[in-house]
């Protein structure tokens, strides 16, 4: 079992995520446009609604029943209508390809980080960014570390690096990461 994760600050979400391997790949696939905590909050809400977070009955939901419930204050995310749909076809892509067991991703036939890479670009939602972060995030802090993880988390998977969730721990970690994202976009700004 990975350490306790300290993504959103708030105890519940952050056992969900530390506990459900599911949870912690939709907060990663809700991570875009909001904030890195309210993303990995999202779980914890559709768990409380639904009764838990199980990956068959989020697949099978009516998608307007399911786009409801996370539209419902709080939102899961800003754009609940679209993300919802996301969610589905993620849910959907882990029961089809690996029975309803995320671990499968980075456990099926021992594989390599670059092969833990693909499986997770092949998701629905996932482009090569959003998958090496997330490689970055469970071999840091999961406890996820197939052969070569870290060169195929890029520069997300380098030691000390404050890039990503995957670099996130405590307040003080966030804050960090949040400067250096603050500075990279400045400096792509002022480069166009």
């Amino acid at each position: 079992m990975a350490p306790r994760l300290w993504l959103t600050g708030d105890d519940a979400a952050d056992a969900l995520l530390t506990e459900d391997p599911f949870a912690l790949l939709i907060g990663m696939l809700l991570d875009q446009q909001v904030t890195m905590e309210s993303a990995f909050a999202g779980p914890a809400k559709i768990a409380e609604r639904m009764g838990g977070l199980d990956v068959h009955r989020i697949a099978e939901a009516n998608p307007q029943e399911f786009a409801a419930l996370c539209a419902t204050p709080p939102a899961v995310h800003r754009f609940p209508g679209s993300m919802a749909g996301r969610i589905q076809a993620v849910a959907a892509a882990v029961v089809d390809s690996y029975d309803g067991d995320v671990t499968r991703l980075w456990t099926d036939d021992d594989p390599d980080g670059a092969t833990v890479l693909r499986r997770l670009k092949a998701l629905p939602g996932f482009g090569e960014q959003k998958a090496r972060i997330f490689v970055a995030l469970l071999g840091k802090q999961y406890g996820v570390e197939p052969s070569g993880w870290r060169e195929a988390a890029g520069a997300y998977g380098e030691d000390g690096a404050r890039r990503s969730i995957a670099d996130v721990t405590d307040p003080q970690s966030l804050s960090e990461v949040r400067a250096t994202k603050k500075a990279a976009k400045a400096a792509a700004k002022n480069k166009g």
